[in-house]
């Protein structure tokens, strides 16, 4: 099945079969490359990047976006860990990373004092790439940590604990995504108190900023009580469907309100995307020439270029 016509920024039906002359057809040529480590490096932040991505309404392309940003970043040459703080483990999933209850998983970070670095394990299809997975019993993290003593703190500190020892066995890290719950409970209280920037996906669609508003707010109340460098650095449009009217008027809804901070780039609905997963893989590897893996190499490029 090819993707949709509109879905496509050049235009071309499916950018795999496009013919040699188009933009799309050049661009999906150097994304090939990209995947082979022939392209340039991205520039490194002067130092790590810790990112949560957040939003704690459901099907926005929040773990979508973290799994295939985390690979853009890693192919064009910096090193990037992913934290998969959902139950679900979806970012697992698509990460080719074994996350069944056997495995050693955040959980066993935040609930039994695991060290991180016992639990994070490199992402076989891409180089630089590193997941630390999720497992279902992150379901119940939620209450058990209710009792515990600095319960906002724990992801931060294994964290720190670990970039340290990474960067000595494999050099430093530059990026850290975490990938959130949809939920504004203790799970993204641990990775709002634990990142410096957040990253907010917003679905092209019909009540694109509904439940923002809490969102924000409580990313406020993080910054004042527990973590003062927290702020809201990037907002990245996703299922962006260039057929309808109503796609345009949400994407100029939200620069209207976040201004610079939203991306350029726009990320398109993509039968590619969607698909990615069920194979245990990002975008960029199962169709790099596809229109999800141009957006989110771009996507990804312009992240790095942005002021921390």
């Amino acid at each position: 099945m090819s993707e949709p016509m509109a879905s496509d920024p050049g235009g071309s039906a499916d950018p795999g079969e496009g013919r040699d002359e188009t933009p799309l057809a050049t661009a999906a040529h150097q994304a090939v490359r990209v995947r082979g480590g022939t392209v340039g490096r991205l520039p490194a932040p002067a130092q790590t990047r810790v990112i949560a991505v957040a939003n704690q309404k459901g099907g926005v392309g929040k773990t979508t976006s973290t799994v295939n940003l985390a690979a853009a970043l890693a192919l064009q040459g910096l090193s990037v860990l992913v934290v998969d703080l959902d139950p679900q483990g979806n970012a697992s999933t698509a990460l080719g990373v074994a996350h069944d209850r056997a495995a050693p998983s955040v959980y066993d970070v935040l609930i039994n004092g695991r060290r991180l670095g016992e639990v994070v394990v490199p992402v076989a299809d891409v180089a630089g790439l590193w997941c630390a997975p999720a497992t279902i019993d992150l379901a119940g993290a939620e209450i058990e940590l209710v009792a515990a003593v600095a319960r906002e703190q724990k992801l931060r500190r294994a964290v720190q604990a670990y970039l340290p020892i990474h960067e000595e066995r494999h050099g430093r890290v530059d990026y850290v995504l975490v990938d959130c719950p949809p939920s504004l409970g203790l799970l993204t209280l641990n990775a709002l108190v634990c990142a410096q920037e957040v990253l907010i996906p917003i679905q092209c669609e019909y009540y694109a900023l509904e439940g923002l508003g809490q969102l924000v707010a409580t990313i406020g109340l993080v910054t004042a009580e527990l973590n003062p460098a927290l702020h809201v650095s990037t907002v990245l449009l996703t299922m962006y469907d260039a057929r309808t009217r109503l796609a345009a008027q949400v994407a100029d809804e939200v620069r209207a309100h976040f201004g610079e901070r939203v991306l350029p780039t726009t990320v398109p609905r993509s039968v590619r995307v969607s698909e990615a997963p069920s194979y245990g893989q990002t975008v960029l590897t199962y169709d790099p020439g596809s229109s999800g893996a141009l957006s989110y190499l771009q996507a990804a490029r312009e992240l790095a270029g942005a002021a921390p």
